[in-house]
């Protein structure tokens, strides 16, 4: 990173903040640490690390995308870009048939999760955006001395907004105000990135191949306003509200641009002249604009151009009326599909009156725009528990039949839901249920009339912790008795089982199945284009068998997967579930997808951008646009690859390596979660329990309201985040090294040899091995032990961390051993340089936060606790975690 942009943001922030924080140079100097200023400046003090490591990440990113510059303009294809995915396609032998026939199957959709691991308000997020933008502005042009000056005045005033907004939420958000925060990436940067995506592979097609980019290879869903699983809030009105706001800005997006063309589009009859079909196709639409034909008219006499696009704003801000309710003068548009094909007689108008540029430049956006996000924005997925679905299901057939059944544990479950989906639908209306079963029913109802409006506006049914066939067949029956006769207007609503831990992974293949085994379900698929999302869960795999077993199993899930759909002539694609952190999937795009089983992919891929991530990716332009391309392009290269292609993961030696490695470190890691006070430990000396006191998201830490002894209900984010905190770090690497080390013991020489050669050639193997060895570079054993001193009993803390830290020092000499490096981390420059640098910084908030941890945990024993410890703690959690770069 350019030592002067952080120089000059370091400069600025010292100038604006030393006022209140006279020590605020010396404590980001590291001179003092955080302990050290007094007690009445503490919060600010804290106040200025979170502010400075936001400042850091905005410097990178604004380095990132000049380094981006120089490299295109030194006419260089960076790694990744469509550029050199079509090169290295060309270098191995892919023609153009093949090429198209890879474009034909993409389909790419990254999709928003309201996780609670964003701890930045929307407020602080549009700060960051003008102070990117102010930076980008003073660096990027030469300026004379005044507007430098001018510039800089700009950019300070800026970061000391960011200096006196406070970072911590008073309230946790409602769900109304995340869909609020994911539509910020819309309004500010996605709807104009996905077009320019597109357009970017268009343009590298038409360089490479003389191709033509899918204009809907990229769309975007959410959870956010569908995500009811563990989350009280998200009722069926509350989804209502998040269909109606997820409209009305698409609707809202292209009013704004229908305005600028109405501004722009000046060509009059005194010029040019209008073929017949234009004229026609301008008098219907103005006849559709009621009393509003008059003066859209009389304003842009002669101007047809301007009139047909104030004539499409009317009716487009009648569709809003109608949509609130009013009574609108002109005719709203039924569908998307009808705005569409206006728009193209636009463009097509301009084309033939001799104003291609303007037809390209100014109306194809709006029309791609509109391929792309509808009249919906996003498509909502919605997701809940399966546990949560059987027994509303089973409260329905009871009622229906007048006996009590129990659900899943009944023996006369599989048949009763074999029957029930074969029933006609009962009349659910008259029975009495509780307020759960009647807010599903009410869920379902809503889904079957938003997709009878508009079948693009929701995406799937999500059904997590799927344990079997009938977990899936009774979300299909209540799917079917609540449509009101929906099937066969639109397809039947995709159902998507979510496989999480270990065991249930295993059991996905045979899962399948048996469920397109099942006639009906077979006749739905059938009626869905014979097409099966299944979604994998990276966050409690991990949690349930440790990092790498868990990559190990949901490879081997997605082959097993692909072949049970082969043989049943459906084709099975994956939505993948990943988080920010590295425990939770959240690998660089390119080399995750890359890690993919060959085949596994081709063409269609789903993946989770949750919390943090969506503001480290989408909160600028510039960085957007990488982002997504990368993605694109990682998925295009992963389908360009041959399916005979001899992929050393599924050798056979390797495949067995990869078994033994497996186990072996699964059973490391089982030992730790089993040994007696483990569970004590992870509650004491980190600080999970206060993290349900950050006001970060609206969903509660635990499914259920399970006790906190109990790790099988506690969500896997706040595992994690926890894990984080402590600097313990051992989701991304605990049992790694003892499967390395038994495995050369027992294999010698040999062994050794294989995983070099694993190591080098293998791109799963390299991938886990490289990421788990990040995490463990972060990881500070030191400041741990800070931690374990918290725990009640001080036998069974020393016998967890003796474990941890015997395993920790022998997983870095098995990856050093693999790497043939001297230290961790050596390979990846920037990344350590980061963590260096901030160092002892870190070391001064840890101590901190252990000190406020025994405060208030000594406070709340008496009911005690003060309030400014306790936003002080919660504030350590907040800066920590900036300074690590992710939550959970």
């Amino acid at each position: 990173m350019a030592k002067d942009v952080l120089d000059l943001l370091r400069s600025m922030l010292i100038d604006v903040g030393s006022n209140l924080l006279p020590e605020i140079d010396d404590l980001l100097a590291g001179r003092i640490s955080v302990g050290e200023v007094p007690e009445a400046r503490r919060f600010l003090a804290l106040q200025s690390f979170g502010v400075w490591h936001q400042l850091i990440a905005i410097a990178m990113e604004y380095e990132g995308a000049q380094y981006r510059r120089r490299e295109e303009r030194a006419g260089r294809a960076m790694i990744g870009t469509f550029a050199d995915v079509l090169e290295r396609a060309r270098e191995n032998g892919v023609d153009r048939e093949a090429i198209g026939a890879a474009l034909s199957r993409l389909k790419v959709q990254p999709t928003m999760t309201a996780h609670p691991t964003e701890t930045k308000r929307v407020t602080v997020l549009e700060i960051h955006r003008r102070i990117y933008r102010r930076l980008t502005e003073l660096l990027t042009r030469d300026w004379t001395p005044h507007e430098v000056a001018t510039l800089k005045a700009a950019l300070r005033a800026e970061v000391e907004v960011l200096w006196l907004t406070g970072e911590l939420r008073l309230e946790k958000p409602s769900v109304a105000q995340e869909v609020d925060w994911g539509i910020h990436f819309f309004d500010e940067v996605l709807f104009e990135a996905l077009p320019s995506v597109v357009d970017s592979l268009d343009h590298a097609l038409s360089q490479a191949c003389d191709l033509k980019a899918p204009e809907t290879c990229l769309h975007f869903a959410s959870w956010i306003g569908g995500d009811r699983d563990g989350n009280p809030f998200v009722t069926a009105d509350v989804t209502r509200q998040a269909l109606a706001r997820y409209r009305e800005t698409a609707i809202g997006s292209y009013r704004a641009i229908l305005g600028r063309l109405a501004a722009d589009l000046s060509i009059g009859v005194s010029v040019v002249s209008f073929s017949p079909e234009f004229r026609s196709a301008l008098d219907g639409l103005l006849a559709q604009c009621g009393s509003e034909r008059v003066g859209i008219e009389k304003r842009n006499a002669g101007e047809h151009f301007r009139q047909y696009a104030a004539a499409l704003a009317c009716r487009l801000e009648a569709t809003a009326e109608a949509d609130r309710g009013a009574a609108p003068v002109a005719t709203p548009f039924a569908r998307p599909a009808e705005f569409l094909r206006l728009v193209q007689t636009l463009r097509e108008a301009l084309r033939e009156t001799g104003a291609p540029a303007a037809a390209e430049r100014k109306v194809l956006p709006l029309e791609r725009r509109l391929r792309l996000f509808g009249f919906h924005t996003v498509a909502l997925d919605i997701r809940q528990n399966a546990t949560v679905v059987n027994r509303s299901l089973a409260e329905i057939l009871s009622a229906v039949d007048g006996r009590a059944i129990a659900g899943p544990e009944d023996p006369a479950w599989p048949e009763r839901l074999a029957s029930a989906l074969r029933d006609e639908a009962p009349d659910l209306s008259g029975l009495e249920l509780s307020d759960e079963t009647r807010d599903l029913v009410a869920l379902f109802e809503l889904l079957a009339e938003a997709r009878r409006r508009d079948p693009a506006a929701i995406g799937a049914f999500i059904l997590s912790m799927t344990t079997s066939a009938e977990d899936l067949i009774a979300v299909y029956v209540l799917s079917q008795w609540c449509s009101g006769g929906a099937s066969g207007i639109v397809a039947p609503l995709p159902i998507v089982p979510l496989f999480e831990t270990i065991e249930d992974l295993r059991a996905s293949h045979e899962i399948l199945d048996t469920i397109f085994s099942n006639r009906a379900v077979r006749r739905l698929l059938r009626e869905a284009g014979d097409r099966q999302e299944v979604m994998l869960g990276y966050s409690d795999s991990n949690k349930d068998g440790g990092f790498f077993t868990s990559n190990w199993e949901l490879a081997k899930a997605q082959v097993a997967l692909k072949r049970v759909g082969h043989r049943h002539r459906v084709e099975v694609s994956f939505f993948h579930g990943r988080g920010g952190s590295v425990s939770r999937g959240g690998a660089p795009a390119g080399r995750a997808i890359a890690a993919q089983p060959i085949g596994t992919v081709d063409g269609r891929l789903r993946v989770t951008e949750q919390g943090e991530i969506v503001s480290a990716k989408f909160a600028n332009r510039g960085t957007a646009l990488t982002m997504l391309e990368r993605l694109v392009g990682a998925v295009l290269d992963h389908t360009l690859q041959p399916p005979d292609t001899a992929r050393p993961d599924e050798i056979g030696e390797y495949k067995e390596a990869f078994e033994a490695l497996s186990g072996l470190s699964q059973v490391k890691y089982l030992d730790l979660v089993r040994m007696p006070g483990f569970i004590d430990y992870f509650n004491e000396a980190s600080p999970v329990e206060e993290l349900g006191l950050l006001k970060i998201g609206s969903r509660p830490a635990r499914r259920f309201g399970s006790a906190p002894q109990n790790l099988g209900d506690l969500r896997a984010i706040p595992w994690v985040f926890a894990w984080s905190q402590n600097r313990h770090m051992l989701t991304g690497w605990y049992g790694i090294g003892t499967a390395l080390s038994s495995f050369t013991g027992v294999r010698g020489e040999p062994g050794r040899a294989l995983l070099q050669k694993m190591y080098d050639t293998s791109p799963l193997f390299r991938l886990v091995i490289d990421e788990a060895e990040k995490l463990l570079f972060q990881a500070d054993l030191s400041i741990a032990r800070l931690y374990a001193d918290l725990v009640g009993d001080p036998v069974a803390a020393a016998n967890v961390f003796r474990a941890i830290e015997a395993e920790a020092k022998l997983t870095e000499e098995m990856i050093l051993f693999l790497t043939e490096e001297r230290s961790l981390a050596l390979r990846f420059p920037e990344f350590r340089a980061r963590a260096e640098g901030m160092r002892a910084q870190m070391e001064g908030l840890h101590r901190l936060q252990v000190d406020l941890l025994r405060k208030v945990r000594a406070g709340r024993g008496t009911n005690e606790a003060r309030p400014e410890d306790i936003d002080a703690l919660l504030m350590t959690i907040h800066v920590i975690s900036g300074g690590l770069g992710w939550t959970g």
